[in-house]
């Protein structure tokens, strides 16, 4: 509401190892849609659970994939904030930034009746969001002055275009928010590209790319088999059985689901 006091939320980071730089490395090399099938292999949650599905779209679809730590935030922009609210002002959420295990990812749900009136998301903001480690950013809010954001490396996902700040400001941070209908806590891996983005069960990270690696696969073999003259019916079934049918070790040895 117009003039409410920003508030701290309780602190909800996950509590697990970061991964290495190597680690994320691996991650970066895959696109959203094979990590988003290696989760699947591991049978930890529901094929409809832990993607956003609307709401926002990736910016910069040349880029590589986006992975890091999120960091979390709920704004305003239609009315003015009191004082002590307005964004340039919120050094603690910046602390907050700080507490998150590097590489960090801003994930910013704009709370407004209509998200987007203002943009949190500009060129000078990116740039303070790069020097405290961050490697990207999620919004249903807005984002402006893209030539400046591109030009920088810095990934967006942002629900629309605005050309004005309006009166944005921070509502609260450090606590869950939800974009595109995704709840996302402080401390959740995320994984991004031109698709989409994704949360990554901490459990799995480290093994989603040997998992991948066997989808990739199994699903050369099936655009193999299409470009073999004669190939029949029966081959494409079984090879994609295959890929459906794909398993991962640890969901074979009796790997626990991931529980929020």
């Amino acid at each position: 509401m117009p003039g409410e006091s920003p508030r701290v939320q309780p602190r909800g980071e996950r509590l697990h190892t970061p991964l290495t730089s190597h680690e994320i490395e691996e991650l970066r090399a895959l696109d959203t849609c094979v990590i988003s099938d290696a989760i699947d292999s591991f049978g930890v949650r529901l094929r409809n659970e832990g993607f956003a599905t609307a709401g926002f779209r990736c910016l910069f679809k040349s880029f590589p994939p986006l992975v890091g730590y999120a960091a979390t935030c709920k704004i305003r922009s239609t009315d003015p904030p009191i004082v002590g609210s307005r964004y340039f002002e919120r050094t603690d959420l910046w602390r907050h930034i700080g507490s998150i295990p590097a590489p960090r990812v801003v994930v910013v749900q704009d709370i407004d009746e209509h998200p987007g009136t203002g943009a949190f998301i500009g060129k000078v903001h990116v740039n303070i969001f790069m020097a405290m480690g961050c490697v990207g950013a999620v919004t249903n809010g807005a984002a402006r002055e893209l030539p400046g954001i591109e030009a920088s490396g810095f990934q967006v996902f942002a629900g629309r275009i605005a050309m004005s700040r309006a009166y944005v400001h921070v509502v609260e941070f450090g606590g869950m928010v939800e974009v595109g209908g995704l709840r996302i806590h402080p401390g959740d891996l995320i994984h991004g590209d031109r698709h989409g983005i994704l949360t990554v069960p901490p459990d799995l990270a480290s093994l989603l790319p040997a998992a991948a690696q066997e989808i990739l696969k199994k699903k050369q073999q099936v655009m193999d088999l299409a470009k073999k003259p004669g190939t029949t019916h029966d081959e494409f079934s079984q090879a994609l059985k295959e890929i459906a049918d794909f398993q991962s070790d640890s969901h074979r040895d009796g790997a626990k689901p991931w529980k929020r």
